[in-house]
């Protein structure tokens, strides 16, 4: 694990990765007294994420005091079913259980127990901030209308949250995106979704359903300000949206005339409760220029989050301030430009730092599903020619990436970059647009890992491709290409970039695969 922090005990200096290991080497059954870092230091935010692009600023983050003085939340929430799948007695036993806290410090004795309650807040989590009471959008969700039952039995979006104030519907945080479910309904966490058969459609009616009634514009992490301040009311749909997209230092921001679409258009470009699987428009992101959900597998190692490497990943304590970030903690603040107004730009409520650890606990504890792809009489021809082509200098065998940054085309870094980018000077050719004209572009791409590339599905980082086949096919380079991928409106279009392979025999490429889906 890649650690660039140094620490002193007794006097002797000691990496992270060795106290790292020090600490996980111990049985999860033993006794456990972490010390649970702070979520939102202001030490540790002040070089934590990338300059944008464009600015040459890093984005601004809400003080400590200002995160601090939030409310905290923390509710045990519950699945809901389809009409007719429900327990008996289970809406009855929701109306009588109750305010239960999602997580109990004073119960988890053992690491075990702190990565089964990390398990916890990662499945039953909800957006803590977008919470809805209206009897009329519950009843959405327990009519007959809802009545198709999907892969794991639940409408999965969704969860009933008992409060003080009566029972919630919430909408889930972590589980929407990072959760695949296979045979039998079986539940894997941490891999993206991945196409759009994942999803019921009855999920997606009652999703589009509740995202009309409520207003809250796009799906994206950090709506949720948009949706409860007052003011948001006398904003139309489309405003909405630019708050969530719009790049105003850019020249001719394709982004500019979300404000004139209307809510029709607007909702299929994203703005129901379902993402596009499995890319994301994402907060700060883009409609246009998504991105795919990340799979959460492996994160631990890598030493930059997000795909254009918004924010350094230095340890756990990184992970716990980019789930808060993404999830209630977002201030949308570029240099002189203030995103969201005054009354929106708040943070209404946050998870406890006790929370953010166990979740983060649990996300470094995930590990791949067993890999049905053996190591057979191909593969080791794959190897040879991995070796050979030098796939190996950006995906250095082991974590099978250099964890390091590459330039998106047409980028020149500045002088003054920050010496925790670690960049390779070159460009593999891919699409710029994502690194150049979002909020969440920084300029650079990071090279992804290749390790558990079997089961992820869609490549490149706008998810274009939809097969390794497609990858190494140079047919993806021609102007007729329609790609299996992400491909909005199924056009035929060029997916130029990392033309690396596409210049070998059938039967090398055949050799390549085998070794690849073994990783």
């Amino acid at each position: 694990m890649w650690k660039h922090v140094r620490l002193r005990t007794l006097g002797v200096p000691v990496s992270i990765s060795v106290l790292s290991a020090i600490v996980f080497a111990q049985p999860k059954s033993a006794p456990f007294k972490p010390a649970i870092p702070k979520t939102w230091d202001e030490r540790a935010l002040a070089d934590w994420a990338t300059p944008v692009a464009g600015l040459n600023v890093r984005p601004g983050h809400f003080s400590e005091e200002a995160y601090y003085r939030a409310p905290l939340d923390n509710y045990r929430t519950y699945p809901v079913y389809p009409y007719g799948r429900e327990p008996e007695g289970y809406w009855d036993m929701l109306q009588k259980v109750g305010p239960q806290p999602l997580i109990e410090v004073a119960k988890l004795k053992t690491e075990a127990d702190w990565i089964e309650a990390g398990k916890q807040v990662f499945e039953q989590c909800d957006h803590i901030t977008q919470r809805i009471y209206d009897p009329d959008l519950i009843a959405i969700l327990r009519s007959p209308e809802n009545s198709r039952s999907t892969a794991s039995g639940l409408i999965t979006p969704f969860r009933w949250v008992p409060t003080e104030k009566g029972i919630a519907l919430g909408r889930s945080n972590c589980g929407s995106c990072h959760t695949r479910y296979g045979p039998q309904g079986k539940r894997l966490n941490g891999p993206s979704i991945l196409n759009e058969g994942s999803r019921d459609p009855a999920d997606r009616a009652a999703g589009v359903a509740v995202a009309r009634r409520l207003g809250s514009g796009p799906f994206v992490s950090g709506s949720d300000r948009i949706a409860n301040a007052p003011i948001s009311m006398m904003e139309t749909l489309g405003m909405r949206f630019y708050r969530a997209y719009g790049v105003p230092w850019i020249k001719d921001d394709i982004h500019e005339h979300l404000k004139e679409l209307s809510p029709e258009v607007l909702e299929g470009m994203g703005g129901g409760f379902v993402p596009r699987n499995p890319v994301f428009p994402r907060w700060n992101g883009s409609p246009y220029y998504p991105t795919k959900i990340p799979d959460l597998i492996g994160v631990k190692d890598r030493k930059y989050l997000d795909a254009t490497g918004t924010h350094l990943n230095r340890g756990i304590a990184d992970l716990m301030r980019y789930a808060a970030l993404v999830s209630f903690a977002e201030s949308s603040e570029f240099g002189p430009h203030r995103m969201l107004t005054a009354q929106q730009n708040r943070i209404t409520a946050r998870l406890p730092d006790e929370a953010l650890y166990a979740l983060s606990l649990y996300i470094h504890s995930l590990e791949p599903p067993p890999n049905p792809n053996t190591f057979d009489e191909n593969a080791p021809a794959g190897k040879k020619i991995f070796e050979r082509e030098g796939c190996g200098g950006c995906h250095t065998p082991g974590l099978y990436t250099n964890n390091k940054l590459t330039l998106a085309t047409g980028f020149k870094p500045p002088s003054d970059k920050p010496s925790t980018l670690d960049v390779l000077p070159v460009s593999v050719g891919t699409d710029p647009n994502l690194a150049l004209k979002t909020r969440k572009g920084t300029g650079y791409y990071k090279v992804p890992s290749l390790k558990g590339i079997w089961y992820r599905g869609r490549y490149l980082h706008d998810g274009s491709l939809a097969s390794l086949e497609e990858m190494f096919d140079p047919d993806r380079l021609k102007e007729t290409h329609v790609a299996a991928g992400w491909n909005p409106g199924a056009k035929a279009r060029a997916i130029a970039g990392h033309e690396f392979g596409l210049k070998l025999t059938p039967e090398e490429k055949k050799s390549l695969l085998a070794f690849l889906r073994a990783l």
